[in-house]
């Protein structure tokens, strides 16, 4: 247990730049409280002691603005930074090395007891207000955009922007990534393309004309 969280101390340095000493993080990172209080939640909702696991999680909840249902399983090195307004779900999987900002929802879309909430990979990056929903995968190294709608798969090393998200590129699968606010921009992409292939049969509508004319 005492490796687990020095390991969950020394993510929050890797991760986190500003973070300066041990004795601030204990203290100031509410991402590590909810981090650590939803660890003891877990556990006793494994043992099904599930009122207990939620009274604790409400608990968390009101100190650090994070919600996290008892029923998650996170995995190891999983940092949310700054954390106020995350909401994650019951059925939903967080595998290793994920790093979340604030205001991320990984929700669901069925009433239904099944699994109904995302399934997110290793090394995966989820940018500030960000929404998932349904039991959609996210793949390995994944990058989901700031303010995205995420509700269909996303395949591994792959950037998703925009409502509803689309993939915007594709990237290195990198352990730590802190350029999450390097993402391309699909809608531009796509208008830009357009003009090129608009100057193309421009220039071709050109030479045949200019052809045409030494005919004649």
């Amino acid at each position: 247990m005492f490796k687990i969280l020095k390991e969950d101390i020394q993510t929050v340095f890797i991760k986190d730049p500003a973070a300066r000493s041990t004795l601030e993080v204990l203290l100031c990172y509410p991402g590590l409280h909810a981090l650590w209080s939803h660890r003891i939640a877990h556990g006793l909702w494994k043992r099904k002691f599930y009122l207990l696991a939620r009274i604790l999680s409400q608990i968390s909840r009101w100190m650090t603005a994070i919600e996290i249902h008892p029923g998650a399983k996170i995995g190891r090195k999983f940092f949310i930074d700054h954390g106020a307004g995350i909401v994650i779900g019951e059925t939903t999987e967080i595998r290793n090395n994920v790093l979340m900002y604030q205001g991320v929802v990984l929700g669901g879309t069925s009433l239904e007891k099944k699994k109904r909430h995302p399934t997110i990979g290793n090394d995966v990056i989820i940018g500030a207000g960000a929404i998932l929903l349904g039991p959609i995968n996210i793949g390995d190294g994944g990058k989901i955009g700031a303010g995205s709608v995420v509700v269909k798969d996303v395949p591994p090393e792959k950037t998703v922007v925009g409502v509803p998200a689309r993939i915007a590129g594709e990237h290195a699968h990198l352990l730590v990534d802190l350029e999450h606010g390097q993402l391309p921009d699909p809608i531009l992409n796509t208008l830009q393309h357009l003009l090129d292939e608009q100057k193309k049969l421009k220039e071709k509508i050109a030479h045949l004309e200019k052809a045409d004319n030494h005919k004649n």
